[in-house]
């Protein structure tokens, strides 16, 4: 896959106990991601922090139940986040979705072709 110089970050907060239809929200985006061939996804787990109810989620060792925050980024064109964010839309009913524009400078998989 080539990707231009320019394209959108895709970052999707939400958090470690979500689930839709059964799995682990953050997993079900990055698999929707994968069958969309999008260019790439990460999954990025937070120690700390708080969302639209102000509730602080944290690691610290006394909280039985933590319910960290994970951060889902994705990264292609334009045009094929903007064609993505639909079909994952409904299965997020709780969190914040951003995208912003970025230079890309390189993508390789390592493979000679």
């Amino acid at each position: 896959m080539i990707l231009k110089d320019t394209g959108k970050l895709l970052r999707i907060f939400i958090g470690e106990d979500d689930k839709h239809e059964g799995i682990p929200l953050h997993e079900w985006i990055v698999r929707m991601a994968r069958e969309s061939g999008l260019a790439g996804a990460t999954v990025i787990r937070g120690l700390e922090g708080f969302g639209a109810h102000s509730r602080l989620h944290t690691a610290k060792v006394l909280r039985l139940s933590s319910d960290l925050p994970i951060v889902v980024e994705v990264i292609d064109t334009s045009e094929k986040i903007e064609k993505f964010l639909p079909l994952i839309d409904e299965a997020i009913k709780e969190g914040l979705a951003t995208s912003e524009n970025v230079e890309i400078k390189f993508y390789r998989s390592g493979e000679q072709l």
